[in-house]
């Protein structure tokens, strides 16, 4: 008996602390995300846009395929995915990254940040239109207000300005959000086929490819930069595209969706905060507001859920 409650007691310890190591480590790749606006902003100063993509990508792919190697050295992939392989690796990598790293170019690392805010509502849009989701009060109240606080976000002035490089970034930056949510989409029906592992190594690997006649078109742009753009685009390789995977997949397996989509949440915060300190970059009070709409929207959405398992019980 005294054994059982001894064992019962390690267990509980065991689970605490992986929960606890689970939490740090999601928290870990969050302030990564979030700053690695600012590594991209000061990085694109010196290394045109597209450029830096692709030296970012070639150190991550390598990486990725060693450690694949060592993970999973047998899993093949099968002849009909090949295409959706390849439609992902164009549009999570490729497109995501050439629209981002020029739209943030051409922006602000805390304007960037707050656009990030709509992809949750931009995925719940596309799930009704293509999948046929129902349209609750919750979820058509939620998408209404994200519009409004998304158009405060991008604009700042409330003014369209097609000739204002920073409202062109901007716009680019959604172009990046509209892509990573479709490459979301095609990953769907690959996701119970291939590990996560699997399917990024070679996502980003097909990505990188399709970056390369992308970045020649820079090419009277290229020149040698400094040490500082190389520890931003290593930080951006290494940290970001390669350690934060491995850190949100460990975190995955540990937390429930709810407390990481929260988590994730945080990801504009850190960008805007990193931005206004690291950068002394401005943001105006209506653009705070409309990235708060947006986070409104998302909790507004979320508040749907509990109350289905209620019903459901």
């Amino acid at each position: 008996m005294h054994e059982n409650i001894i064992e019962t007691q390690e267990r509980v310890k065991f689970r605490d602390r992986t929960y606890l190591i689970a939490n740090i480590m999601m928290f870990v790749t969050i302030v990564f995300w979030g700053i690695s606006f600012i590594s991209i902003k000061i990085a694109v100063e010196e290394v045109p846009p597209v450029t830096m993509a692709l030296l970012r990508f070639v150190i991550a792919s390598v990486m990725l395929w060693v450690l694949l190697k060592k993970i999973e050295p047998d899993t093949k992939i099968e002849k009909a995915d090949i295409p959706k392989m390849i439609l992902a690796g164009c549009l999570g990598i490729t497109l995501y990254f050439y629209f981002e790293n020029i739209g943030v170019k051409l922006t602000t690392a805390v304007n960037a940040s707050l656009i990030v805010t709509i992809v949750p509502i931009i995925a719940i849009a596309l799930d009704v239109v293509f999948f046929g989701a129902p349209v609750s009060p919750y979820k058509l109240a939620g998408i209404v207000i994200a519009v409004g606080g998304t158009y405060l976000s991008v604009t700042a002035n409330g003014e369209l300005d097609f000739n204002s490089a920073n409202f062109i970034g901007n716009l680019l930056v959604v172009g990046a959000m509209l892509a990573w949510v479709f490459y979301t989409l095609v990953n769907k029906s690959l996701q119970n086929k291939y590990s996560g592992l699997y399917m990024t190594t070679y996502q980003t690997i097909i990505g990188t490819v399709f970056l390369l006649p992308l970045s020649l078109t820079e090419y009277s742009e290229w020149q040698v930069f400094s040490l500082t753009a190389l520890w931003h685009i290593l930080f951006l390789a290494i940290f970001c595209s390669v350690i934060c995977y491995l850190l949100y997949m460990y975190a995955l397996k540990h937390l429930d969706v709810a407390i990481t989509t929260l988590y994730l949440n945080l990801v504009p915060v850190v960008g805007v905060m990193g931005g206004y300190f690291i950068l002394g970059e401005s943001v105006l009070p209506i653009q705070l507001v409309g990235g708060l709409l947006t986070l409104l929207a998302i909790v507004i959405i979320n508040f749907e859920r509990p109350r289905q398992v209620a019903q459901d019980l």
